[in-house]
């Protein structure tokens, strides 16, 4: 075996500063890692020049085996953040790893809700690439914001209109929190992002919230004047006009 050969260094990086370590944890070699594992001469945790380390690219893949055997080490940062400012759990979310996200986001050392160097979290990168069901786990938090804003003034539902994710969408526009007439740092929202991208689908779903919401504020004004003892506008008289 290559491991038994006292001129071969198994923690040797490549030019990108990822070590064979990291490489079978990205790639989902349970084995190999776990051989490795048993040697001194490994660090689990070493990064490579981007600031990723094993257990990264482990959760960003989805090999949810590999990141609950490292989970089970005292020398694994499960929060550890790359220069990008990308977390495990927002790698996981953005790639649709629903397993990996459930196991991270139930530690109490996993930040649900830490963005990265632009201002994006997990719950923004889940949205605007469409990952429904991350985006319902993480709504089941109280710790996670679903309207929070980049460094663009882009929000998830700004994502997920932008790129016709019609299913998030809806979901998000039926919650009390979201603001869906929030403008980004350009000037543009949700139904201007639809528009130019062509997703009908979309535009048809804000068309309809929009006549819902003239349809019910129209409602509201009939009952307050009927609170008041006013005619409603569909009752109030004609002016008399005089003919001669």
């Amino acid at each position: 075996m290559l491991l038994e050969k006292n001129d071969i260094d198994p923690g040797r990086a490549d030019k990108k500063g990822q070590t064979p370590f990291s490489w079978a944890a990205g790639n989902g070699k349970k084995g190999i890692v776990q051989l490795l594992l048993e040697r001194n001469d490994i660090d689990p945790h070493r990064a490579d020049w981007d600031g990723r380390t094993p257990f990264s690219f482990a959760a960003g893949s989805g090999r949810e085996g590999i990141v609950a055997l490292l989970l089970e080490r005292n020398d694994i940062d499960p929060d550890r953040a790359d220069s990008d400012a990308r977390t495990p759990l927002l790698w996981a979310a953005k790639n649709g790893c629903e397993a990996t996200v459930r196991i991270l986001i139930a530690r109490k050392d996993v930040n649900p809700d830490r963005a990265d160097y632009y201002g994006r979290t997990p719950f923004y990168w889940a949205a605007g690439n469409g990952h429904r069901k991350i985006v319902e786990l993480l709504l089941e938090r109280t710790d996670v914001n679903p309207d929070r804003a980049d460094s663009d003034g882009r929000t998830p539902i700004s994502w997920a209109a932008d790129y016709g994710h019609e299913v998030i969408v809806k979901m998000l526009l039926d919650r009390n929190d979201i603001n869906p007439d929030r403008a980004d740092d350009y000037g543009r929202t949700l139904f201007s992002l639809a528009v130019e991208r062509g997703h009908v689908h979309v535009v048809k779903l804000l068309e309809e919230r929009r006549n819902l919401i003239v349809k019910s504020t129209a409602m509201d004004e009939s009952s307050k004047a009927i609170a008041r003892g006013l005619p409603q506008p569909s009752e109030r008289p004609f002016k008399r006009v005089r003919l001669f």
